[in-house]
């Protein structure tokens, strides 16, 4: 069993910075593949950002070069680094993990945080 809780979130005006963390229960975490979906209002949940158990990352287009995703395993914690923040960026941010990579990408993580809100004005 694995239990994500998310802080971090604010708001912040465009083209500042933010920093959101997933904080990890369980011995097992550096198994684990973890991600960062956001979900706006009227909107799908969307894939932002994902780091498999080896460090390899992954990123949506819309947040590339802006956003870098990075793990400690030590802490059993992921974070989310974002920069230059644009009003499309507004959203909850959750993350997610799962021990199977295809399944926490795809948004069927058996793990959820309770989410954390980012507004970003104009």
């Amino acid at each position: 069993q694995v239990q994500l809780v998310e802080s971090g979130g604010g708001l912040v005006q465009a083209g500042g910075s933010l920093r959101l963390s997933c904080a990890a229960s369980g011995r097992t975490f550096s198994s684990y593949a973890m991600a960062w979906f956001r979900q706006a209002p009227g909107k799908d949940r969307e894939f932002v950002t994902g780091i498999m158990y080896s460090g390899r990352t992954y990123y949506a287009d819309s947040v590339k070069g802006r956003f870098t995703i990075s793990r400690d395993n030590a802490k059993n914690a992921v974070l989310l680094q974002m920069n230059s923040l644009k009003p499309e960026d507004t959203a909850v941010y959750y993350c997610a993990a799962d021990l199977d990579w295809p399944t926490v990408v795809v948004g069927r993580g058996n793990y959820w945080g309770q989410g954390t809100q980012v507004t970003v004005s104009s």
